[in-house]
């Protein structure tokens, strides 16, 4: 079918002048239209001023709302500043710092003096010359590039006009020669290990990347599986579950491990209880009890004295004599609930795999979506599972064991010497003495085991207190086992200088020189120069590499930058505690649990359980409830506290971005002012769990 051609005539005058329309196209007929008349166009011409009329009430109302929504934001902007400057109030007149702190301490106070006045004298030296810095400026004296002030110097009169020229000129001077120099030095050295850990850090997300990619996951044999679901072959496997006064937790583990999908005469657990507080002595064997009523094998087992602490503990309830009738035993810290079929999935990956001695499975997290802290704990966890727990599980059949929701083969834990109380980090040292032996590890991403993160940053900076400075204790023990055992040149360089140097001492010692002491620095020394790149894009690529397990948690990658650096300090301080064995570094604090996933589960557990023992359930509802008021009660009475290496900190940040500002280092001065502000949240407790 043609398409009709369009024939107009006419003058461009609309006074009445007809508009003829020709198709040539024989199936459309001819039509003529009038053009509109003078009165038609006054009456669109008054229909228009109407609609604009319209419009501009419509604008007026749109500008209105936009500054009712501004005004709502400012608002709430107002009010967040004031309940903020209210907390900060009643941090400072509380007085509460963790110099003054009742509680067990795992930090000797003359070291962490020692270190906390290295700061201050940072701080204030960095105050002095941010004086000097301003009165120069306002002189003219302060062009920004060293290079010109240099050449101020040189080319100025002989004579010296004031004694502040002098100074100043002197300050120059000695920072040109002899500062800048070593600063320079130790920043280039800071900037190769960044860059290596970055590359380390690179190559395993590349081997993540491959393994999903290749779809690559430890697959059990058929005859494991056919074993357990046709033939009824369940090995003889032991739970543990160690705890020290963690009464907020024990009922919902116990009745996890309980309600495990494993033949009851091929499985018993034992409940290895620590508790100094014979209130919470009597709970748990009350617990143990009920379900022991109920039919599961659990026995409870308490130490009157507490030596060697979990490691302790777990050694302890190993010495049994029934012991050898088991083949393996399961691990579970009184905060983790496996799921049912949590053995049925780890079991089998030991069937004809003698040389398997470890099944770790990873942990996901009741409350990571709690407060700030919990989200970011999240991520840095998600990572170092599915990223780093998994490729050196697939690719080198080694990594740290997590303490917790683990199958260990017995016959492997009795080879490589059992539990050793010399460390604060007992499963990283029995993982490492068993890859020493020759055993091989298994990483399971797709069995998970739900536990809880820490609320409060003091519980967090305990927890991470331990974990940094455990394993440069066991460093220096494993060192000499490592050099004479009979394993291959690339494993030893795997563990010397991968897992132990790059991992748990590089990481921390440069985060916290390059980002919280040479940054600042050179902002008074500015011949000393850090790039752009090693402030601003290799951090924020390392971070965006790490919140990738976490896709969620995209909004929080500035905030997770700058924690982590925050942490720095703490990590730093323990790594030096567990290297050179300073203070108290091998006293062990129990991470406090908050229970919260424990009010909600518990009222349902015991739901559920009311059909067969309605009247023991009804009581431990109640005393539960008890339990949960009275914590409830006990948290009100709590103080959070200051720190004060992190507002030493904040300050020395605030006051090198202040100096920033002046030489106009745009990427320099915005990194600086945020992290002394993140340094100044986490100093005055801002973060975490809430309490006065």
């Amino acid at each position: 079918m043609a398409l009709p051609s369009f024939n107009w005539w006419g003058k461009g005058s609309h006074k009445g002048t007809p508009v003829v329309v020709t198709m040539e196209n024989p199936n459309w007929s001819m039509v003529e239209l009038e053009a509109p008349s003078e009165s038609d166009f006054q009456t669109s011409t008054v229909t228009q001023e109407k609609a604009r009329g319209k419009n501009a009430k419509q604008l007026t109302w749109v500008l209105l709302l936009k500054a009712h929504r501004a005004a709502g934001c400012l608002t709430s902007v107002a009010s967040t500043l004031f309940s903020l400057g209210s907390t900060v109030r009643r941090r400072v007149i509380s007085g509460r710092t963790d110099n003054n702190d009742s509680t067990p301490s795992t930090e000797n106070k003359t070291v962490k003096t020692r270190f906390y006045n290295c700061i201050k004298a940072f701080l204030w030296l960095s105050l002095l010359l941010l004086g000097f810095e301003i009165a120069a400026y306002f002189k003219g004296w302060h062009f920004g590039a060293p290079k010109l002030q240099l050449q101020y110097i040189f080319t100025a009169p002989f004579g010296v006009r004031d004694l502040f020229d002098g100074l100043y000129t002197r300050w120059v001077l000695i920072r040109v020669g002899y500062l800048a120099p070593p600063l320079q030095f130790l920043a280039n050295v800071c900037i190769i290990l960044f860059i290596v850990q970055s590359l380390d850090r690179l190559v395993l997300c590349l081997g993540c990347f491959w393994i999903r990619f290749k779809k690559i996951k430890p697959i059990p044999k058929e005859d494991a599986i056919i074993d357990l679901e046709e033939n009824g072959f369940f090995p003889m496997v032991l739970v543990q579950i160690p705890m020290c006064n963690e009464k907020e937790v024990y009922q919902q583990s116990i009745a996890a491990v309980c309600n495990l999908d494993w033949p009851k005469s091929k499985i018993l657990i034992q409940v290895l209880d620590d508790s100094d507080e014979p209130a919470t002595q009597l709970l748990i064997k009350e617990e143990v009890h009920k379900w022991q009523q109920d039919g599961a094998r659990i026995v409870y087992r308490h130490r009157v004295i507490r030596d060697g602490y979990k490691a302790g503990n777990l050694k302890s309830g190993m010495s049994y004599g029934y012991v050898k009738e088991y083949e393996f035993v399961a691990i579970f810290d009184a905060d983790f609930q496996p799921a049912p079929d949590f053995l049925k999935r780890t079991i089998p990956h030991f069937k004809d795999n003698e040389d398997v001695g470890l099944v770790q499975a990873r942990w996901s997290f009741l409350n990571k979506d709690e407060n700030l802290l919990t989200r970011l704990q999240n991520v840095n966890l998600s990572f170092h599972f599915e990223v780093e727990q998994q490729v050196n599980g697939v690719f080198i059949n080694f990594f740290g064991f997590n303490g917790t929701a683990g199958v260990w083969r017995i016959k492997a834990l009795e080879e490589s010497g059992g539990w050793l109380e010399r460390t604060t980090v007992e499963d990283m040292d029995i993982a490492v003495r068993a890859h020493l032996h020759g055993w091989k590890f298994v990483f399971l991403n797709d069995v998970e085991c739900q536990c809880e993160l820490p609320e409060s940053y003091e519980a967090y900076r305990k927890q991470q207190h331990r974990w940094h400075s455990g394993p440069m204790q066991l460093f220096r023990l494993c060192l000499p086992d490592i050099i004479r055992a009979k394993i291959s040149m690339w494993k030893k360089f795997n563990m010397i200088f991968l897992f132990f140097l790059l991992r748990k001492l590089i990481l921390p010692f440069y985060s916290f020189t390059l980002f919280c002491i040479i940054l600042p620095m050179t902002m008074f020394i500015p011949e000393a120069e850090l790039p752009a790149w090693v402030v601003c894009y290799i951090p924020a690529t390392m971070s965006f590499l790490n919140i990738l397990p976490t896709p969620k948690s995209f909004p929080f990658i500035v905030p997770y930058l700058l924690f982590e650096n925050t942490m720095s300090v703490t990590k730093f301080n323990a790594m030096i505690f567990g290297l050179f064995q300073l203070g108290s570094a091998y006293e062990w604090v129990v991470t406090k649990k908050s229970g919260r996933s424990s009010e909600g589960d518990l009222v349902s557990l015991v739901e559920k359980e009311t059909k067969q023992q309605r009247g023991e359930s009804e009581r431990n509802l109640d005393e539960t409830k008890t339990n949960i008021l009275r914590e409830q009660k006990s948290r009100q009475k709590k103080h959070n506290r200051m720190y004060t290496k992190e507002l030493a900190l904040a300050f020395l940040l605030l006051t090198a971005s202040a100096r920033s500002l002046l030489s106009a280092q745009g990427i320099h001065f915005y990194f600086l002012l945020f992290q002394g502000i993140s340094f100044l949240l986490v100093g005055l407790d801002l973060i975490g769990e809430q309490v006065l």
